[in-house]
């Protein structure tokens, strides 16, 4: 991994928020933590076992900060394997730009993301400025606002905004 990871755990608690009680995103998701779709996702059982909750139990409670924090990093884990899985290659590239696919890829799911196929083979080919135009193109960019505009110039230059 070369990547920073607490640094990706700042950048998705400032995209999609922190909340400790369950609400609705913007897809009218029941959702919880940091961007956990509860309806879709729920709580895993190794989630279960090590927290001792159960998605009522978060339904009715909330969770802390602390199960927060590990619902997200079990998120990131899926999230890395998923692009394992999909997208060998997205290892290879500096940890700015592997940040900034991890974080596409929360945001959209793994679906979303390979629906970026013209992008992602600019990614691939090191065409990054490129690549950060295809983002800007997409409607995934009018749907995230600061969100697109940060990733993409993280995506152009190599550095975190």
């Amino acid at each position: 991994m070369t990547y920073d990871r607490p640094r990706l755990r700042s950048e998705l608690i400032r995209d999609e928020g922190l909340r400790l009680k369950v609400y609705y995103c913007t897809a009218s998701k029941l959702s919880i933590a940091v961007g956990r779709n509860l309806d879709d996702v729920g709580i895993r059982p190794h989630e279960a076992r090590a927290l001792g909750i159960t998605k009522s139990g978060v339904i009715a409670r909330g969770v802390t900060r602390d199960q927060a924090m590990f619902l997200l990093d079990s998120d990131i884990d899926t999230v890395e394997a998923q692009l394992d899985h999909d997208l060998p290659w997205w290892r290879k590239l500096d940890g700015v730009r592997q940040r900034v696919l991890l974080n596409m890829t929360f945001n959209l799911g793994i679906k979303g993301m390979l629906g970026f196929r013209n992008t992602l083979g600019m990614i691939q080919r090191g065409d990054y400025v490129a690549a950060a135009r295809g983002m800007k193109a997409s409607r995934w960019h009018s749907q995230v606002g600061d969100r697109a505009v940060r990733l993409e110039a993280m995506m152009a230059t190599g550095v975190a905004a």
